[in-house]
């Protein structure tokens, strides 16, 4: 990576300059990630965000996560049996199950890309 300075008193500052992202939002799981990486992967952090491609990074995490989460979730639905008729025979039971199933999803998921 070839980087230009510019001096500033006795100091030489790189040339560092941010592109116009697009309209793709960071969602949660990004985010957490975000976090992760600016508490305990620094070299990996500021690389990424030294070669502008941070935001790409984090979109792309969080996309793959989500989509394993909704697949997770159905997979796991499907063999606890949870369905459409429980969900019309009892919502609130079907809630509280499936918001179990998102959390172990989530947990699950989130441990694999975090450590």
């Amino acid at each position: 990576m070839q980087l230009e300075y510019t001096k500033y008193g006795a100091y030489l500052l790189p040339n560092l300059t941010i592109r116009e992202q697009g309209k793709n939002n960071i969602g949660k799981y990004g985010l957490i990630v975000l976090y992760y990486l600016k508490t305990n992967k620094q070299a990996l952090y500021q690389s990424l965000l030294m070669q502008d491609k941070l935001n790409d990074y984090l979109i792309d995490i969080d996309k793959d996560i989500q989509n394993k989460v909704n697949n997770l979730i159905k997979r796991l639905a499907e063999k606890e049996n949870i369905n459409e008729e429980l969900k019309e025979k009892d919502q609130l039971q079907w809630v509280g199950l499936m918001n179990n199933l998102k959390n172990t999803a989530e947990e699950f998921l989130l441990k694999e890309y975090i450590l």
